[in-house]
């Protein structure tokens, strides 16, 4: 184990992976790390004294990502003008995140990813669980059916179809399940 980082460490290492996961979302998990050094306004060497692999990165991105998704819902339920708002809004999120994890089973084998995968449930089915109760949708869809429906939709947008909306078949569900 080792110490814990300074603040600045922890802003900069923050700041790099919300560049590279908005890098990864408009180009992929295989965008070149200059565009996300780019993004972040560093050198390419700060990224690779973060994150010595590309494998590490993107891990990195996953687990924050998670981490932002996870911490939105409760933000969001406190904020929005509604529970129907805030599930709409965190679904946003969440897709945002289902585009960032594209490519990551190609990165990860074996345990790695099943840890991973393992750790998004744990963190957002949950987060899911209590947004769709303070919306009274819990009797209509279970938590994980919809992350999956979600999911299903996103999978559609790898092929960068532009008859292919995923978030308007996502925002499609969500108005389906308040009718």
């Amino acid at each position: 184990m080792g110490r814990p980082k300074r603040a600045d460490a922890q802003r900069n290492e923050k700041t790099l992976l919300d560049a590279a996961a908005a890098v990864f979302v408009a180009s992929g998990v295989d965008a070149p790390v200059r565009d996300i050094a780019a993004k972040a306004g560093v050198g390419m060497g700060t990224i690779y004294r973060h994150f010595p692999t590309r494998a590490d990165l993107i891990i990195a991105v996953y687990r924050h990502q998670v981490e932002a998704c996870a911490d939105a819902g409760p933000a969001l339920l406190a904020s929005a003008a509604s529970p129907h708002a805030a599930l709409a809004e965190w679904i946003d999120l969440f897709v945002d995140f289902l585009v960032t994890k594209h490519g990551l089973a190609g990165v990860m084998q074996g345990d790695g990813f099943a840890a991973l995968h393992a750790y998004f449930l744990d963190r957002l089915v949950p987060v899911c669980a209590e947004l769709l109760e303070a919306a009274g949708l819990t009797a209509r869809v279970r938590p994980l059916e919809l992350m999956r429906g979600v999911g299903n939709l996103c999978i559609g947008a790898e092929d960068n179809n532009p008859d292919y909306d995923a978030r308007r078949l996502v925002g499609l569900l969500i108005a389906g399940l308040r009718a």
